[in-house]
């Protein structure tokens, strides 16, 4: 998008063969010349402005961003398999851990799954079709107002990630301090701009997506209130797979805060996402990694995301400022250790 002001802008040949091998050479992250410029743009703010135009995302209380604390979200997603008890349980928690937020799925059924994908045979606690699984793992309205209810009670933020159109007004009935997009509609522009219009900060999840797809997402959302996760959908996701750098990456292309959201066996990937520069962590909790569901075996239990809150308040300070200096602790050792001349 040109700035405010220009229509168009006129390139010279030698310029536009330069951008062109530039784009060649960037493997798909600069997908064309309207990107090329664009992140050429932002280069020269970072270089010339600093990062100040990186501005904070509001989650409920809470901000997001990177001179901010990182923000731990603990994504309960389907793990409560559908019992108001066992979600009670995992709130709880999140809560004891120090997680800043928790996280849900919404679908409305019949609109995200086609007839034939819903009576498919499946073996399951809940009955022997694909659809009575799908059916028992969603909440219902007064369900979702109880979890309200509890969130509210016991002081911590949830929201979710919307899988349809209806599932987005279901939500805003709660007032939800933001949305979440899945990896599998990022694709999705007409759902993208369903989320949009609710005005609430963005939460953009990556999976299985290419540079030029999410490009063309972020164009779409803007990178204003929006959040950028780096995200591999598998689950779990093994190492080779799991591409931290990626955050990196996105820091250098876009001006929004950028987090992880790791589908990872253990916890220390999602440590180091937080410590080469992830703002916003998000990890799948579960009471016990042997249950029944699909995302269980990707999920923390207590300790493990009781390390995760852990380590995301020493990091800042393991980090520093990165100034090299002398500390007054170590006044006394060069006294004893140093030879002076």
């Amino acid at each position: 998008m040109p700035k405010e002001g220009y229509e168009s802008i006129t390139i010279p040949e030698e310029l536009s063969d330069e951008i062109s091998k530039f784009i060649e050479s960037s493997k798909g992250l600069v997908p064309n010349k309207s990107q090329a410029i664009s992140q050429a743009w932002k280069n020269y703010e970072k270089a010339f402005l600093g990062e100040k135009n990186l501005k904070p995302v509001k989650i409920g209380n809470k901000l997001v961003g990177h001179d901010q604390p990182i923000f731990v979200s603990a994504e309960i997603g389907i793990n409560h398999n559908g019992s108001m008890e066992i979600c009670k349980k995992l709130i709880d928690m999140a809560v004891d851990a120090g997680c800043d937020a928790i996280k849900f799925q919404k679908r409305t059924i019949e609109k995200v799954y086609s007839k034939e994908e819903l009576d498919k045979p499946r073996e399951t606690p809940f009955g022997k079709t694909n659809g009575d699984l799908k059916r028992k793992l969603e909440f219902s309205y007064d369900e979702y107002k109880e979890i309200d209810e509890y969130c509210r009670k016991k002081g911590i933020i949830w929201y979710a990630s919307a899988w349809d159109e209806d599932s987005v007004d279901f939500l805003e009935k709660f007032d939800v301090p933001c949305h979440k997009i899945s990896s599998a509609t990022l694709t999705d522009d007409e759902f993208l701009m369903k989320l949009k219009k609710t005005g609430k900060p963005l939460i953009l999840s990556t999976g299985m997506s290419t540079m030029e797809q999410i490009h063309k997402a972020v164009d779409l959302l803007g990178e204003d209130n929006l959040i950028i996760m780096n995200c591999t959908s598998t689950y779990p996701t093994a190492n080779e797979e799991i591409n931290l750098n990626v955050i990196k990456t996105f820091r250098k292309l876009f001006n929004c805060p950028i987090g992880h959201s790791g589908h990872e066996p253990g916890v220390w990937p999602t440590a180091f996402a937080g410590a080469i520069g992830a703002c916003m962590l998000e990890r799948h909790i579960t009471l016990d990694r042997t249950m029944f569901g699909s995302d269980q075996a990707a999920s923390l239990e207590k300790r493990g995301i009781e390390i995760i809150c852990s380590l995301t308040k020493l990091i800042p300070l393991l980090l520093d400022d990165g100034v090299k200096k002398v500390y007054d602790s170590e006044k006394p050792i060069i006294e004893k250790l140093r030879k002076v001349k």
